[in-house]
């Protein structure tokens, strides 16, 4: 462990952690992260080149598919050099300008992935009460303006949280306690005043996935009132299944999500490794199982 006194970001070299308690296990642990790995890039790739090359595949739900692929790829690049390094090589360095770069780009992707499941939830929620109007209303152009939406509304959202760690001073450790960088580790280890940029965290986490699962919740309720107002069970029965896919994916993203915060808030004596597993299962196992859901 390093010790150091009072320092600017600039200078910093963090030190990355595998999983404690493991370390004679972190090759045979990166075996199922390296698979998971492969699984979404294949998947995710396999998509967007079956979107891009079928004509048939243009409507508005691939698009949204297509959004949700480019985004779980863009997510699930953002860790692995980092997690593979430690486990395979041990190496734990990184620079706080890499950290800090890591950091918004795992939280922009992350943010992303939220604003895109409910872009998907207001699709089927057309499709299935205006199935008629359906392609009028989500034209092309109106897609690409919600996708282009979607970058603008994370990137404002996430600046100034980013941007914030750069007015703080460091001391005592470097050493963060996990594979990536995490934007919550990173503040613990400030030892100038972070209220200000952990208000500013906390209310971004909240005007972006926090307001979004409650609106694909909404979706969600109005979709099953159009559904049951449909006279015939077969077709309410069809018009459901359009929406298990969906769901399965929104319940992995969301669930891991709030375990994560469940365990970083209120898990503090829980073992180490505990918090590591779920932080690089919530970046790893949504971008790889999504795909088969939808």
């Amino acid at each position: 462990m390093s010790t150091f006194q009072n320092t600017t970001s600039s200078s910093i070299i963090f030190l990355l952690t595998g999983v404690p308690g493991l370390e004679a296990f972190h090759t045979w642990i990166s075996i199922p992260f390296c698979f998971l790995y492969i699984t979404t890039l294949s998947g995710n790739s396999l998509i967007l080149f079956a979107i891009v090359t079928q004509p048939s595949l243009h409507e508005p739900m691939y698009y949204f598919l297509s959004m949700l692929s480019t985004t779980d790829l863009s997510l699930s690049i953002s860790t692995p050099v980092t997690m593979l390094g430690i486990f395979w090589f041990n190496v734990r360095e990184i620079s706080f300008n890499a950290c800090l770069s890591q950091m918004f780009f795992i939280k922009l992707f992350t943010v992303m992935e939220s604003s895109v499941l409910l872009a998907m939830a207001f699709g089927r929620f057309v499709a299935i009460s205006n199935p008629l109007r359906y392609a009028t209303i989500l034209t092309d152009s109106r897609i690409a303006q919600i996708g282009v939406a979607i970058v603008i509304r994370g990137t404002l959202r996430l600046t100034p949280v980013v941007a914030l760690l750069k007015r703080l001073s460091f001391c005592h450790s470097h050493v963060l306690h996990h594979s990536y960088c995490f934007h919550p580790d990173v503040m613990k280890l400030s030892c100038t005043e972070t209220r200000i940029s952990n208000a500013v965290g906390l209310t971004a986490l909240i005007t972006t996935a926090g307001v979004e699962s409650i609106f694909i919740i909404f979706s969600y309720f109005l979709i099953i009132k159009t559904v049951l107002s449909i006279a015939s069970p077969e077709e309410r029965k069809k018009a459901f299944s359009t929406c298990i896919s969906h769901i399965e994916a929104v319940a992995v993203f969301y669930i891991l999500l709030i375990s994560l915060s469940f365990v970083h808030r209120f898990g503090k004596q829980s073992p180490p490794y505990v918090h590591i597993l779920i932080a690089n299962a919530y970046l790893l196992i949504p971008p790889c199982a999504e795909p088969y859901h939808l």
